[in-house]
Parts: C-alpha cells; structure tokens; sequence
C-alpha cells in the first residue's frame, strides 16, 4: 500500500495552510472550523515552512497567558518530516512511530499535495485487518 492510496480513500483531500504571520487564535480556529489537529505552514500554500498542531498551543499555555495573540510563527515546528505520496506506508508507519509524530505532510515534486495524520494510518490498517479476517472467514467455511 502507498501513501497516496490512503489521501486518496481520505473523505477530504484539502491540505489547509496557515501562514506562519497569523495568529494562534486564527489558528485555533482553523483547527475547530476544519475538525483537524495540525495545520501546515506555508507563505505560499505549495512549500512547507514549518507545522503546528493542537498540542503546539497547550503546551505553551503555560509559558504564555497571551499565546492567543502570538504568531503562528513563534510555536510552530520548523524541521518538518515529509514523504512522498509514492512511499510505501509500512515505511511512513515506522518514521511516525521512530520519531513520535502524528501528521506527516505529503509532498509530490516539492510541493504540498496531502497531509497524512496517524488516524488515517490506524484507518487504512484496521481495514486491512478485517479484510484478512473476512477473507479467512470465508475459507474455513468454504472448507
């Protein structure tokens, strides 16, 4: 199975950006407007500069009582693990695992295509699963 087999069975295949100049509260709002728990972060909608997610913000509650008013700039991650939609996804599955990320951007030639989140692998997986389990079920009783 490839990365890009799983974008593909996802129910949207938007990847929503934010510009590292915007604010974590417009952030915050993105993320409950769209049901989703990391954002990309780009000037231009194509490149990856950086990623920021929920926990990105609750984490620095505690630093900052004013984070809502800080930049997307000033919480985001800038060193950013991204895969190809054309890598095998036991491959995206380990690096997820190895390094403890749940959102890896998809990038075809350089350029933002998708975003794939440790749901969308668990998803694919348990699908896999019960696909094996109905078709073992099928042989023992055809047996």
């Amino acid at each position: 199975m490839r990365i890009n087999d799983v974008i593909k069975a996802k129910s949207s295949h938007d990847v929503i950006t934010i510009s590292p100049e915007a604010s974590v509260r417009e952030l915050v709002t993105l993320l409950a407007e769209h049901n989703v728990g990391a954002l990309i972060v780009s000037v231009d909608g194509e490149t990856v500069d950086g990623i920021v997610s929920e926990r990105d913000v609750v984490r620095r509650l505690h630093e900052r009582s004013d984070i809502l008013d800080a930049l997307v700039s000033e919480i985001m991650t800038t060193t950013v693990r991204t895969c190809e939609g054309s890598e095998a996804l036991t491959e995206l599955m380990q690096v997820m695992t190895e390094h403890r990320i749940r959102h890896v951007p998809v990038l075809t030639d350089g350029k933002l295509t998708g975003i794939i989140s440790i749901g969308d692998v668990v998803k694919n997986r348990i699908g896999e699963l019960e696909f094996e389990r109905d078709q073992l079920d099928n042989y023992v009783h055809q047996t």
